[in-house]
């Protein structure tokens, strides 16, 4: 029995120490915005996807509008169902353009249906930039982007944020967003794999060809998805198109959520999706985190040299992926067997919302169509 114990904890640090080695490897081939992007010779539209955010709304417009080396700037902001007077804090500016969106239609989620409306009212725009209102773009964000997208051959780019985090349990968990991608996802091979499973994703900033946006059927084709962002990026791939996150650290902020309480309503409402969007594999994926994430520091704690080191791997891990995303690295990174806890905890949640049919989000009943 313990030796059995002791070649687990060992195959779990061997684990945890490839996972380390492939982040870093990852981080290295992370493709990064050039710091003095060329100027946008094309129409650009940002969408930007609104509701109840009268407090975003002005902050994320300003900056939108502040872009340098994008002269053929439209925006169009999509009012979706606001009560709390978002509408009347968009400024007002020619390049602005205020949208009250129809309600979803049967098999239609509300985020979806907005960013489609946006889409259609965009002109001849060569560009989407869908942008949700939390965001705030540094100067040359679109610019930087789009020179990503030209210089690589993409279809779509999903610059990520660097994440604001203010509680504790922002700093414990929001890291893991980049944390997961950077060691899960073969970063090249995923720009070129049609594969659904390599596919990374944020819907925070998110950068996509005209072209290729209505080739893979637009917010269409992923009406009904709770993680609308990696689905459409798995249409593009599906139509023939390439795409792939980047590093945005430098090119936008994003406070998700602020608090515990927000935090743990909004990964309630879209883990269950996130990882695999059937129950058995949600809850094998969080399990085989847990097992290589928490196995080896648990047997440390006894004494396990195989345990200890799987610990520092994944000390390592997280400090590598946190330092090339932007993200803060210490202690942080020292408590990672803490988010991975956690991390689990949020899916279990998730999973059992799912299952009851509790999921919910601004006050909107995540069953497509209904109540939206």
């Amino acid at each position: 029995m313990r030796r059995a114990a002791h070649r687990v904890v060992q195959g779990c640090a061997g684990l945890s120490v490839l996972a380390a080695v492939h982040a870093a490897v990852n981080t290295a081939l992370l493709r990064r915005p050039p710091a003095a992007p060329p100027a946008v010779d094309r129409p650009v539209t940002v969408v930007v996807p609104a509701r109840d955010e009268a407090d975003q709304i002005a902050g994320c417009l300003d900056a939108v509008l502040d872009q340098r080396g994008v002269p053929h700037l439209q925006v169009v902001v999509v009012d979706d169902g606001s009560t709390d007077g978002t509408p009347e804090r968009v400024p007002a500016d020619p390049r602005v353009r205020l949208l009250t969106a129809r309600p979803p239609a049967p098999g239609w989620l509300g985020k979806p249906n907005a960013c489609a409306q946006g889409a259609a009212a965009a002109g001849d725009a060569d560009l989407l930039v869908f942008l949700d209102a939390d965001v705030r773009l540094m100067p040359d964000a679109v610019a930087a982007a789009v020179a990503v997208l030209d210089d690589a051959g993409l279809d779509l780019v999903s610059p990520w944020p660097r994440q604001l985090t203010g509680s504790a349990a922002e700093r414990l968990v929001q890291p893991l967003q980049q944390w997961l991608w950077a060691t899960l996802l073969p970063l090249r091979l995923a720009e070129r794999s049609p594969r659904p499973s390599l596919a990374a994703a944020n819907g925070q900033f998110l950068v996509v060809r005209r072209a290729a946006y209505e080739r893979a059927g637009g917010h269409a084709a992923v009406r009904g998805e709770v993680i609308e962002d990696i689905a459409l990026l798995r249409a593009v791939k599906a139509a023939g198109g390439r795409g792939v996150v980047v590093d945005g650290s430098t090119l936008a902020t994003c406070r998700m959520y602020d608090g515990w309480p927000a935090l743990r309503e909004g990964y309630t409402k879209s883990l269950w999706s996130a990882l695999g969007g059937r129950p058995t594999a949600s809850a094998a994926a969080a399990a085989a985190l847990g097992a290589v994430w928490l196995v080896p520091p648990l047997a440390a704690l006894t004494g396990s040299r195989a345990g200890l080191a799987g610990y520092a791997a994944g000390v390592v891990n997280r400090a590598v992926v946190a330092a090339g995303t932007g993200s803060r690295v210490w202690p942080d990174a020292l408590a990672h067997p803490v988010s991975v806890a956690l991390l689990d905890v949020l899916v279990a949640r998730s999973l059992r919302a799912h299952r009851r049919g509790e999921l919910r989000w601004r006050g909107r009943t995540l069953v497509p169509g209904a109540g939206q």
